[in-house]
């Protein structure tokens, strides 16, 4: 598509990027996603082409081995990858807002250390906040650290990690009430620890278990899993930026970059569903033309088109937005909001347009079909994206009565 979802205003290495990264997903991507999907196979080889490329260094300052880019060029990059498959995203996603918290939030020492790894993708991350009867309430918390002379012992359990097998480092939200008194507010006494692990499954590190993948509708190949602390050591200067208490602020920036690529990958799968819309439409004949030749049709691909558009122009502006320094939480959720609504609206036209073929696993319309649904609830669901756009436009509008 040469026409749908352009950004103004992009450099030239920009626009370099994300030409480099588009042939790769129409050579690399395409051709296997739905095969390796169907599979629930880990995309090793894409990954590596992927580093091969240096996307794992993306967003990481130039002085830590990135490339130093932008969140717009990042966001702009998991926009074409989605295109090709969504999974593959999903896999870079947890790394940068890992890779962000740590340039935004980490100690020197903490940054000098993992971030050069990250940036040739020899670390990989994954993030976790989530635990099986939190759901989106991040303050009900109950996994616990608790300080151990130079050390601190973590249990509880956690869940919904992407990345969790492959991933060698998790950034991990617990409960730290050590320095805070009985009756803090839950939101000021919680630490995000980095924890270090071993790729795979079983215990990966004394008292630290990966389960293994949990079995999914959608989003195949890349592994989603719990993640189960029991007595497990930490030393303190594995603390987040090397003071407890600031782990959910520093999560819920890392989320701001999360909710912006959520918005991206629902305007790349979004934008795929659009083109296998209106090529079969182009396709398809009946009563002795082609079905695109059908008003019904037509009104049905103007929308998906002016859907893709406009989730892409809320997308940028929440990644320019962030870019600039200012506060995004508002744009970030009205992207990721409208991206995920409308992603699942396409989809669906598209899965209409093809009729009775759509529901067959051979048309890559079917994949999509399944994986849409897992952007409405990635990095916070409609109803909470709501909640914060509400709020944020209260006090933007407070009435001075």
């Amino acid at each position: 598509m040469a026409r749908l979802a352009q950004t103004a205003g992009l450099t030239d290495i920009q626009r370099e990027i994300l030409s480099t990264v588009r042939d790769f997903v129409d050579k690399e991507i395409i051709p296997v996603a739905t095969e390796l999907e169907h599979r629930d196979e880990y995309p090793q080889q894409i990954v590596d082409g992927l580093k091969e490329l240096g996307l794992f260094g993306l967003m990481i300052p130039e002085e830590y081995g990135g490339l130093g880019e932008s969140l717009l060029t990042y966001a702009l990059c998991v926009e074409e990858i989605a295109r090709g498959w969504m999974s593959v995203s999903g896999i870079i996603n947890t790394h940068f807002i890992v890779a962000y918290m740590l340039k935004q939030h980490g100690t020197e020492e903490q940054k000098s250390y993992f971030l050069p790894k990250m940036a040739l993708g020899d670390i990989r991350g994954a993030f976790s906040m989530s635990e099986p009867a939190l759901g989106s309430d991040v303050s009900a918390i109950t996994s616990k650290a608790v300080k151990d002379g130079e050390e601190y012992v973590l249990n509880g359990q956690k869940m919904w990690l992407t990345n969790g097998g492959t991933s060698s480092l998790v950034a991990v939200l617990v409960r730290s009430d050590e320095g805070h008194p009985e009756g803090t507010a839950p939101h000021k006494s919680m630490t995000t620890f980095l924890v270090e692990k071993e790729p795979g499954f079983g215990e990966v590190r004394p008292g630290l278990t990966i389960p293994g993948k949990i079995d999914k509708m959608g989003y195949k190949g890349v592994d989603t899993t719990e993640l189960i602390m029991d007595g497990l050591r930490i030393p303190a200067d594995r603390v987040l930026g090397g003071v407890t208490g600031r782990g959910f602020y520093q999560m819920m920036d890392g989320v701001e970059v999360g909710r912006v690529n959520v918005a991206a990958r629902g305007c790349g799968v979004a934008q795929r569903a659009f083109e296998l819309g209106v090529q079969y439409a182009q396709q398809r004949h009946t009563f002795g033309k082609p079905i695109a030749q059908h008003q019904a049709i037509q009104f049905k691909l103007a929308e998906m088109a002016t859907k893709v558009e406009a989730a892409h122009a809320m997308m940028v502006n929440a990644a320019r937005k962030k870019d600039s320094g200012e506060r995004n939480d508002l744009e970030a959720g009205m992207a990721k909001y409208l991206a995920s609504e409308y992603c699942k609206e396409v989809v669906e036209d598209a899965f209409r347009i093809h009729g009775g073929y759509g529901f067959s696993k051979e048309y890559e319309i079917e994949r999509l079909y399944r994986e849409a649904p897992m952007l409405l609830i990635g990095e916070g669901t409609a109803e909470i994206q709501k909640m914060i756009i509400g709020r944020r436009l209260l006090e933007e509008y407070r009435f001075q009565g």
